[in-house]
């Protein structure tokens, strides 16, 4: 326990991981959802083309581990397209948020499903377009729906950020490693490090709920 203070300074160096951890997960939540809700939309509504694009799209990335697509990113893209290299940062946000990407088509391809089609079919009727009803009707109920399975993926790509320490970047497991590497006192890193991720996880998920809360549409039960 000698080395306690130095664990105790390096509290700040953890944080700063920590944050670098925040923002490859947000950034790769984001990336995921841009790119799978148009496919979810092609999966739904599109032709048979479009859906089945979108349908194999989402059984390969599932089908794959996420190190294996960082690798590939990381290591095997950038030679291929004649860049000298990518940085681990974009790196592991760009591979994270194409993994996402394939499962968060699928939830949001279920909230769409959920939407009643007696909601389409009132839309059309009051003259509304098919892309006018679902992008004024459909999807701002669906994306209500799926907030509590988004929440689930939130917290899958936080811990799933941890990954990218594989391509050197200075993360909070990363730094952890360091940290205890120099203190050789590894169950206490390691489990502050773990308590960093469950305040982590925790407060997305938490955030996450208050925003379903405040999102969710009043039942008829509920008015009366």
């Amino acid at each position: 326990m000698e080395r306690l203070p130095d664990i105790l300074n390096s509290i700040p160096y953890l944080l700063q991981g920590a944050a670098l951890t925040v923002a490859v997960a947000f950034i790769a939540l984001t990336a995921g959802l841009v790119i799978g809700l148009p496919l979810a939309l092609m999966r739904v509504y599109g032709n048979k083309l479009a859906a089945g694009f979108a349908a194999a799209y989402s059984t390969v990335l599932r089908g794959l581990p996420s190190l294996v697509v960082l690798f590939i990113l990381f290591y095997g893209i950038p030679p291929l397209i004649g860049l000298r290299d990518l940085s681990a940062f974009w790196a592991g946000c760009i591979a994270l948020g194409v993994c996402s990407s394939a499962y968060q088509m699928e939830l949001l391809r279920g909230a769409i499903q959920s939407v009643g089609s007696g909601q389409m079919m009132a839309a059309r009727a009051m003259g509304m377009t098919h892309g006018q009803a679902v992008i004024h009707i459909i999807l701002p109920q669906a994306l209500r729906a799926a907030i509590p399975s988004w929440s689930n993926e939130a917290a899958v790509v936080m811990k799933d950020s941890s990954l990218v320490y594989a391509v050197g970047l200075a993360e909070l497991l990363r730094r952890s490693q360091q940290v205890a590497a120099r203190t050789h006192q590894f169950f206490i890193v390691y489990f502050l490090c773990g308590i960093i991720y469950f305040v982590l996880t925790f407060s997305t998920n938490r955030g996450l709920d208050l925003l379903e809360n405040k999102l969710r549409l009043p039942s008829v039960l509920e008015e009366h």
